[in-house]
């Protein structure tokens, strides 16, 4: 399954690219929390307007704007007309459930509703989509807290917390103190589905009691099994590990922070791959994601040549 993802760079552009398509003379932006105020703040800065969230409008509380724009802004009773924007509608839950809050709270204001991704329009929940998103998507903003992850595979160093130094990755006391106390980058809020570590089986222990520790949950823990890092070094098997696992759990994605283990799982595997390097969707080219059936095609093939070779064939 190939995943329609946006990143933050997305995000901004998209913006951007809309913003003609906006009404004239807004005098307010009302992003819908949480990940709608991140493209409330991109409107709002890229346009110098006014900024606020749900609760602050229903509040009649407007957000700082800095020194800059003190005395040049409107107080909130003079805002006409408003626009409420979110990052993506699909179900239209939320702007649903906004629009019964703040309707008709404030009959002399006009309000539009607004989405960056959608498809929003073509349902009738916004007035402007600036983007035609289809399912099944992914955003970077929010990866880290998506159902997705249930059934998927992540990375441990590089993704959860980072790679060790050279120094401390000598497979001695230096990585077990590191293993012990390394922070974590993020604390997914979600259950991950599979932990796939090219760390070694000997390190399960503390590997388990920093993810206990960190509260990370996850469903299956799973580790290179080899006696030490030099045999680990001779198999050269850190992407073939991985997506060896990614076939056989059948999970939806994989996170993996190396770009070229990310590039050689998704060759291996003809599936998708989410590289945290470089923050983008790594997905297989057709042949990769058709290899197998590529090959028995090509096998039949030869089969029916040597067939007709032979004379035996009917053609």
């Amino acid at each position: 399954m190939d995943y329609h993802y946006r990143s933050v760079a997305d995000l901004n552009s998209c913006i951007v690219k809309n913003i003609s398509r906006n009404p004239k003379d807004i005098d307010l932006i009302v992003g819908i929390p949480r990940s709608g105020m991140l493209a409330a703040s991109m409107l709002a800065l890229h346009t110098n307007s006014l900024l606020t969230d749900v609760e602050g409008f229903i509040a009649g509380r407007l957000f700082e704007t800095g020194r800059r724009l003190r005395d040049r802004t409107k107080s909130f009773d003079e805002c006409r007309r408003v626009l409420v924007i979110d990052d993506s509608v699909r179900s239209g839950y939320s702007i649903k459930e906004i629009k019964s809050r703040i309707d008709d709270r404030y009959p002399d204001k006009e309000i539009l509703y607004a989405a960056v991704f959608g498809p929003g329009k073509q349902k009738g929940l916004v007035d402007i989509c600036y983007e035609d998103c289809p399912t099944p998507r992914l955003f970077e903003w929010n990866l880290m807290h998506h159902d997705v992850l249930n059934a998927s595979c992540v990375d441990l160093d590089g993704v959860l917390c980072r790679d060790p130094s050279r120094e401390e990755n000598d497979d001695s006391t230096n990585y077990i103190e590191f293993i012990q106390t390394v922070k974590p980058y993020m604390r997914p809020t979600v259950k991950l589905g599979y932990i796939v570590t090219n760390r070694l089986e000997k390190y399960r222990p503390q590997t388990e009691a920093w993810l206990q520790q960190n509260g990370i949950e996850y469903g299956e823990l799973i580790m290179l099994n080899l006696p030490n890092k030099q045999a680990r070094r001779e198999a050269n098997c850190y992407s073939t590990h991985k997506a060896k696992v990614y076939l056989e759990t059948k999970s939806a994605l994989f996170i993996e922070s190396s770009e070229l283990q990310s590039k050689e799982i998704s060759q291996i595997t003809g599936k998708s791959v989410f590289c945290v390097d470089t923050r983008q969707v790594i997905n297989p080219t057709f042949v990769e994601r058709n290899r197998g059936r590529v090959l028995k095609r090509l096998r039949k093939l030869k089969q029916l040549k040597k067939l007709k070779l032979s004379g035996t064939g009917k053609f």
